[in-house]
């Protein structure tokens, strides 16, 4: 189990008032420290929005990289 505060989950990482070394920097943490090291059956209970796992999030990591948040 992950208790994430905004920058979180579902899909996306969260506002990062559209800079783009800031986004960056977010992203990379959340893949290093969470996606990198937790399975994907770990249950995420974000800020806001539905609860989640990892896996369910996974695959839209290279959509969120190419939108910017």
């Amino acid at each position: 189990m992950a208790t994430l505060e905004p920058p979180a989950f579902p899909g996306g990482v969260g506002n990062t008032q559209q800079d783009p070394e800031r986004f960056t920097s977010l992203v990379d943490d959340v893949e290093q420290r969470l996606f990198a090291v937790l399975p994907d059956d770990t249950w995420v209970y974000p800020g806001h929005g539905k609860d989640t796992t990892l896996g369910a999030e996974r695959p839209s990591l290279p959509e969120w990289r190419a939108r910017g948040w």
